[in-house]
Parts: C-alpha cells; sequence; structure tokens
C-alpha cells in the first residue's frame, strides 16, 4: 500500500501545471516508466485514458477516469486493471512566486509480487515522476523566470513598469 503525499513550490504559473498533467497522451514522450498512452474520450469536465507502465520485466496496462477542475485540481480514479485501488490528486494553488503543487498518490497491486517490486523503488520512482513534470514544465514553457515575468499588467502600467 504505498502512498506518498508531497507538497512542493514550483516557479510555474497553476494553469500551465494544470495543462501538463492534463496533457495525459503526451506522458510517454517524458514520464519515467510511462511507455504507453492511449486517451479514450475527453471534454472539458473529464477524460478516460489508458496507461501502461514498465519498470524490469513489468508491464502493466490500466484505465483511469481522470476529473478536470481547471485550473485548481485534477483527480485521478481507477477504473480497471491490475490495482485493487488507485487514488490520485493534484492541487495547483497560485503563490507569488509560482505554484504550490499537492501531489497525492495512493495504491495496492493486486499482484503480491508486483507489490514487493514496486514497494522497493516506490518512493524513488514518485519522486522522479514529479521531478519529470517540472522538467516536462521547463522544457515546455522555458525557464522559471521568464514565464513568471510575462504576467498581466494593471490597466494604465506598462509590462516593464509593472515588473520594477
Amino acid at each position: 500500500m504505498p502512498t506518498h503525499a508531497e507538497r512542493r513550490l514550483v516557479p510555474y504559473r497553476p494553469e500551465q501545471l494544470f495543462d501538463l498533467v492534463a496533457d495525459v497522451g503526451r506522458y510517454p514522450q517524458f514520464l519515467p516508466w510511462c511507455v504507453g498512452a492511449r486517451v479514450l474520450t475527453r471534454d472539458e469536465e473529464k477524460l478516460f485514458a489508458d496507461l501502461t507502465i514498465g519498470f524490469g520485466p513489468f508491464r502493466e496496462s490500466f484505465r483511469s477516469r481522470v476529473v478536470l477542475e481547471r485550473p485548481q485540481r485534477i483527480n485521478v480514479r481507477y477504473e480497471n486493471g491490475p490495482f485493487r485501488y488507485l487514488n490520485n490528486h493534484w492541487v495547483f494553488d497560485p503563490d507569488p512566486r509560482g505554484c504550490s503543487l499537492d501531489f497525492f498518490v495512493d495504491f495496492e497491486f493486486r499482484s503480491r509480487m508486483l507489490q514487493a517490486a514496486i514497494g522497493v523503488v516506490f518512493n524513488e520512482a514518485v519522486r522522479r515522476m514529479v521531478n519529470a513534470f517540472q522538467k516536462r514544465a521547463r522544457d515546455v514553457y522555458g525557464p522559471p523566470a521568464a514565464t513568471l515575468a510575462v504576467r498581466p499588467a494593471a490597466p494604465g502600467i506598462s509590462p516593464a513598469k509593472a515588473e520594477s
């Protein structure tokens, strides 16, 4: 029953991080151990996706229902696959320095062998996963200072004066 909860300050806007996490179809491009992703249906409020994870000799696919509460929260509910259960959420809170990111995941595999295998590397795997999203933000949006500096100025104030 591995569980991980983490809160960290990320120097990107909540909307940007929300978009990265909601872009499930691109996960295999940057997310460790995600070897396949297929979005089955999607609208503004939810999506259903099949993900395939692979580590060592193991390769497992599962279906999730992803509820999108733009731009503040993403909840993932397990539908079917190799887990007994999987609970996951992302919360994106605005902060003057970017976004306060709250990440939580809790799951249990049906297979004792899979559970034992992931138990050995779970904390490192989750840390690498969250770091992969932060690196993806940098790759997509550029250096953090540039993305935070580009904010709408108050009416009547030029952007140059707003930054000083």
